[in-house]
């Protein structure tokens, strides 16, 4: 899982104007960055012009998903991640990167700003730290969990079984129970097993 891109854009009736972007390109060789990063840029500018204000979209190309927020003021928002990352992820971090950003950044700068002009340090930060979406963000670390304690409990079962196989042995050498309860087993064992799942 990967995030490549995180931009801050605003959607005007005329234009889009990209106000902040933070890159990770280093997975790419050192002569593609810069031609990766514009890209990235004018992909993320198309996006935003051809989405709805108030809408919500992940967009496909090829092995990277492009997932696009424009609110209804016109601040967007886009992140360029790898098909395997989160969507649910990536929508609350664009979410949380424009609610900071329009509480820091004037909303008379929106239209007139550039990457130069803007005063907003926060998206390299916030590019590092959702690299990992299991630690930025609480529910995909709980389903991780969950996930993790499936395994180990798919695993006490399997252990389980292994168990029941042996405890034949046990009741039949057994000196504790009687030969009723000897038989009884038996018969719940033989019952049981038609129904075993496999």
């Amino acid at each position: 899982m990967k995030l490549y891109s995180l931009s801050v854009l605003y959607k005007s009736e005329a234009k889009v104007v990209l106000l902040k972007a933070a890159y990770d390109v280093s997975s790419f060789s050192f002569f593609q960055r810069s031609s990766v990063q514009e890209f990235m840029t004018f992909t993320s500018q198309l996006i935003v012009e051809r989405s709805a204000k108030g809408s919500r979209a992940s967009v496909k190309q090829q092995e990277y998903l492009c997932h696009v927020y424009v609110r209804n003021d016109g601040l967007a928002g886009v992140v360029i991640a790898d098909s395997e990352y989160p969507s649910r992820v990536a929508f609350s971090l664009l979410e949380k990167v424009l609610d900071e950003f329009s509480q820091k950044v004037n909303r008379i700068d929106w239209p007139v700003g550039s990457p130069a002009t803007i005063h907003y340090t926060a998206l390299e930060d916030h590019l590092s730290r959702y690299q990992n979406p299991r630690e930025a963000d609480p529910i995909s670390k709980v389903q991780a969990e969950l996930d993790e304690t499936k395994i180990i409990l798919h695993n006490t079962m399997e252990s389980l079984l292994e168990r029941g196989e042996k405890l034949d042995d046990l009741v039949s050498k057994s000196e504790v129970l009687g030969t009723h309860s000897k038989a009884f087993y038996k018969t719940a064992r033989k019952q049981n097993s038609c129904c075993a799942v496999m």
